[in-house]
């Protein structure tokens, strides 16, 4: 079995989640590296959007921020954040990747603020950025994170990001259109999505290495378990070879 470290596993699951001829919005980082890998190994038709304007590039290397020039570099569209947001209202946007500080069984995030008031906080995070756009109007939203009972917490101490809000069908009621939401949760340990009933997170696949018990332990609320927990595929030999040499060949990423 090829050797591999927490943020490539990561990487490589994210990027088999995503359908050829799909459109996905992404930041820089780890989503990036996974839209290209997916382009590269088993998405040639997938379209990635940066929120700065780039449709469709054709990534040369890494970019280091949304607004990088290589995110419109042979681009199909050189636009800019108004079109990019727009293009998610109207239900255009088939994925996207979030993250946060936190994020609870209803795959709400908090990126905003930790403890205290929103006046002074205990810790005060960067906000939404796009997120909040981006997870109320792509169809289906992506988390990749470390498993940790401190960012898994029962309840967030604010919502930046709407996943399902309270479970059932709060979403909906709140206003947010029908059929969007948070679609999968990726981490070192397993792979999750949330019950269609209850929109709880639950465990549908768990890593090489690992156990329900591990991933559980390092969770801040229960888990639910999917009728049969498959075991993941590891990342394979051509997705490390492309992943390692033609998507992130400095290591900015799978380095750290």
């Amino acid at each position: 079995m090829a050797d591999y470290n927490t943020m490539e596993i990561m990487i490589c699951l994210s990027a088999r989640e995503l359908d050829d001829g799909a459109t996905a919005a992404v930041g820089t980082g780890a989503p990036c590296a996974a839209a290209m890998l997916a382009q590269k190994v088993n998405s040639p038709n997938l379209v990635i959007m940066f929120e700065a304007g780039g449709v469709s590039p054709l990534l040369p290397e890494m970019p280091i921020s949304v607004g990088d020039s290589r995110t419109f570099y042979k681009a199909i569209m050189a636009s800019g954040m108004c079109e990019i947001m727009e293009t998610c209202c109207r239900g255009f946007v088939d994925y996207t990747f979030l993250g946060g500080a936190q994020i609870d069984m209803y795959g709400n995030l908090n990126s905003t603020k930790i403890g205290g008031t929103h006046q002074k906080p205990k810790v005060r995070l960067p906000g939404s950025g796009g997120a909040n756009d981006f997870g109320s109007f792509c169809w289906k939203m992506m988390v990749m994170t470390v498993q940790d009972a401190r960012r898994f917490v029962e309840k967030v101490d604010f919502i930046t990001t709407p996943g399902w809000l309270q479970g059932g069908d709060s979403r909906y009621k709140a206003g947010l259109p029908l059929g969007t939401g948070p679609f999968r949760v990726i981490t070192n340990m397993a792979v999750m999505d949330f019950e269609p009933q209850s929109k709880r997170m639950r465990v549908i696949s768990i890593n090489p290495g690992y156990s329900f018990k591990d991933v559980q332990e390092n969770c801040g609320f229960e888990l639910l378990q999917a009728p049969k927990i498959t075991e993941t595929k590891p990342p394979t030999e051509e997705e490390l070879r492309v992943l390692r040499e033609e998507v992130d060949p400095y290591r900015y990423i799978i380095g750290r």
